[in-house]
């Protein structure tokens, strides 16, 4: 069973998407909160598997409220996915940074939507090629961060190659063909590269891909 926890300060956006995922046998809706504090709060009562946080919220907003969860080690199990109203807004790189899984616009299609959040919980980052394209090309100019560079020198090569694929936004099963080894061979280095990266989930991985110079805008 998928736990979840809505959070939006619009009761209207929160009843939608509880009506959309209450139907499903593998989801449940264990909260809502309408702001970051409260979300907080919650999440730690909970400990749902997906917070869907959206960005512009009163007393703490998305971003904040993200990058709180990501912090506190008892909510390691949450998986932070952004709620926004458009695909490319300034907010939504720094909610990557701040440690969310992905992001959702949310006039996305229902079934995209549960979707989505069954990949969310498995651990999976939603960022779609084009869409990680799009963010790093806005984004690739921000000041790196310095620590990234000391990370990465303890990948190994085959996880480096895995990490740039990740950044591309293939799957294990993609990545695996790329790479010609098994999918369980690929989540292996994945996994192992977010260990040594202190990487919260394969989003994280993407940012610190793209903030390192791994991957660049060209090659993906």
């Amino acid at each position: 069973m998928i736990r979840v926890l809505l959070v939006d300060d619009q009761p209207l956006i929160r009843s939608g998407f509880r009506a959309l995922l209450e139907v499903e046998d593998d989801i449940e809706v264990v909260a809502e909160a309408a702001d970051g504090s409260e979300c907080l709060a919650l999440a730690r009562e909970h400990l749902p598997d997906i917070a869907l946080i959206d960005i512009q919220m009163p007393v703490v907003n998305g971003i904040e409220a993200t990058r709180r969860i990501a912090a506190d080690p008892t909510l390691a199990g949450v998986h932070v996915v952004i709620l926004t109203n458009y695909g490319l807004d300034e907010y939504v790189f720094n909610a990557l940074r701040a440690g969310a899984a992905g992001f959702l616009v949310k006039d996305i299609h229902p079934e995209d939507f549960l979707h989505s959040v069954r990949v969310a919980a498995r651990g999976d980052a939603l960022l779609a090629p084009s869409i990680t394209r799009r963010l790093i090309n806005r984004y690739v100019n921000q000041p790196l961060h310095t620590a990234v560079d000391t990370g990465l020198d303890e990948l190994t090569s085959r996880e480096r190659e895995a990490v740039a694929l990740v950044a591309q936004g293939l799957s294990n099963d993609q990545i695996a063909a790329r790479m010609v080894i098994s999918p369980l061979t690929a989540k292996t280095h994945i996994n192992r590269a977010m260990t040594k990266l202190h990487a919260r989930d394969r989003a994280q991985l993407v940012v610190l891909a793209y903030e390192s110079g791994l991957a660049t805008p060209r090659n993906s």
